[in-house]
């Protein structure tokens, strides 16, 4: 199969632009770009669906770069609603390395990684007038939805002309590296074609681009950091056990769809792995598919055999088995309270508001809801000590099945 069949079988081709757009992608020895800004010191899951297809196209010969936004960064698109926090440039700088030493590790160093604050900052607003604003048409911005629905708010000049600094990104990569072609997001068509546009008109020259579905959650949001669903890709931030969660609980109308994006498997495997899945949807084959291609692909099979381990430890609840390591990423994002001595059971239940009084509290003991690292607890007298922790310096309660909390000893 092509390649160009494939990522439509994939469903990673929404638009196409250029006449021999199958033939440049089949060829497989195109320069292209992907272009994120640099938001915040990681990437996260959402610029992870086109990473994958980025990979996809490096794997086979095309030659990738991926542009971050130390410029653009600076001004951030305009958005629908208001204009965005600024970034200081340092901050935005950081952003940059960070996510540089994160894209080539991924890539195992078989990409480019371009800031383009380096070819803007010498830039004088006079030669960026002359040399690019004169070839684009002001009524033809206005006319686009995101500038014109901010048009009956307000909108900065910064924002409003942050789309010509995207534009003349792709005619500086066309000049200088031969980047011939553009692969983004679907909400961003009117900048890659006008960035063609561009190039057109200044260059007399052909450029080409597509762009990807954007991919959604369980709940029909983009991935990403505004909707509050961000998992990032540096496992310090989201370890690996917390994203085999996420994974292991796709919802079965998107895992095919998952399935296809996010992992290399060929399309007759995907195929075969959901008829079984269907067989048995209740043993969630297709989740665990995708689970372990996914954090492997990320993070290295190691990753990935240490978050199935914390996940089957939690599931029989021998927390004893959980080594240091293990223990801090299964429990990391759970409410904390903090002890400076022993305390009765009873009593701290009550002051870390795990029961909402001491009635409570005896009773979730009496009913033998409430464990201590995996051990039911069923004395109201028992003291909670440092000794019991599980490991380092903290403890887990387990009320009812799925309420956890962190007793945390100073």
């Amino acid at each position: 199969m092509k390649l160009f069949d494939e990522l439509k079988r994939r469903g990673l081709i929404k638009d196409t632009a250029g006449e021999d757009l199958e033939k440049i992608i089949n060829d497989c020895d195109t320069t292209f770009y992907r272009w994120t800004d640099p938001t915040a010191d990681s990437l996260h899951i959402g610029h992870y669906c086109s990473l994958i297809t980025v990979k996809r196209l490096a794997k086979a010969g095309h030659h990738p770069i991926l542009l971050v936004g130390g410029a653009t960064g600076l001004i951030w698109d305009p958005r629908p609603t208001a204009e965005r926090e600024v970034i200081a440039y340092e901050t935005v700088q950081k952003n940059f390395e960070w996510i540089k030493k994160q894209v080539t590790d991924l890539f195992d160093w078989n990409v480019q990684v371009v800031n383009n604050y380096e070819w803007t900052k010498d830039i004088t607003i006079l030669d960026f007038l002359r040399d690019i604003w004169k070839y684009i048409n002001v009524n033809y911005m206005l006319s686009k939805d995101i500038i014109s629905r901010r048009l009956e708010t307000w909108i900065t000049f910064a924002e409003f002309t942050y789309t010509l600094l995207q534009w003349f990104d792709f005619l500086h990569l066309y000049e200088t590296k031969n980047c011939i072609m553009q692969a983004a997001w679907s909400d961003q068509w009117w900048n890659m074609t006008t960035g063609i546009e561009l190039i057109g008109k200044k260059l007399w020259k052909t450029a080409y681009a597509f762009t990807m579905p954007l991919i959604l959650d369980n709940n029909g949001n983009k991935f990403g950091k505004t909707t509050g669903n961000a998992l990032w890709l540096d496992k310090n931030k989201t370890s690996s056990y917390e994203l085999y969660q996420y994974l292991i609980n796709s919802d079965d109308s998107k895992v095919e769809e998952y399935l296809k994006v996010f992992t290399f498997l060929s399309p007759e495997e995907i195929i075969e792995i959901m008829k079984k899945h269907n067989e048995t949807p209740e043993q969630r084959l297709a989740q665990k598919t995708l689970a372990k291609e996914f954090i492997t692909d990320l993070h290295g099979k190691s990753e990935y055999q240490k978050a199935l381990h914390i996940s089957e430890v939690l599931f029989s609840w021998n927390l004893k088995e959980l080594k240091e390591d293990e223990a801090l990423a299964a429990f990391n994002n759970l409410p904390e309270y903090t002890l400076q001595e022993d305390r009765n059971i009873v009593d701290l239940l009550v002051d870390a508001s795990i029961c909402s009084s001491k009635r409570d509290a005896r009773e979730m003991i009496s009913s033998n809801s409430i464990s201590i690292n995996g051990e039911k607890i069923n004395d109201i007298n028992f003291t909670i000590q440092k000794s019991n922790c599980l490991v380092s310096n903290f403890t887990i309660i387990r009320r009812g099945k799925k309420q956890y909390y962190v007793i945390k000893f100073m």
